[in-house]
């Protein structure tokens, strides 16, 4: 009887992804049966903008460029976590806002060390 209920609570998001998945394969079929086949050797090519590729696509890329990535997503992800800190930080208290200034203090200690190995500047 339990599970019941609880599966009848869920049925709406059950049915919204249902949905969304079939709308989503009826488009993609639709889109592969009625869409134009025009091929044109412009299309054909590597770059559909018209440039002509340079070099191979098995170039390697500088260490610098992944350092930039990395960053990005470690301060991308902080920002994730500061936001329900911050909706919340008036009911949390003192505790939290000092657990969040720590957190703040040791992402800001890896920035300036990054800043000083030269891993955010593009040569």
């Amino acid at each position: 009887m339990e599970t019941t209920n609880i599966l009848l609570e869920y049925l709406p998001v059950f049915v919204m992804v249902l949905v969304g998945v079939i709308v989503g394969g009826a488009f993609s079929l639709m889109s592969e049966w009625l869409g134009a086949r025009r091929t044109t050797a412009g299309k054909q090519t590597t770059y559909e903008s018209g440039m002509v590729p340079v070099g191979t696509a098995k170039e390697r890329f500088s260490v610098k460029f992944y350092m930039v990535a990395v960053s990005f997503l470690i301060f991308d992800i902080e920002v994730v976590f500061m936001y329900p800190w911050a909706v919340q930080m008036r009911e949390l208290g003192t505790i939290p806002f000092v657990a969040m200034m720590i957190f703040i203090l040791i992402l800001l200690i890896g920035l300036y060390y990054e800043i000083k190995k030269g891993g955010i500047k593009w040569d």
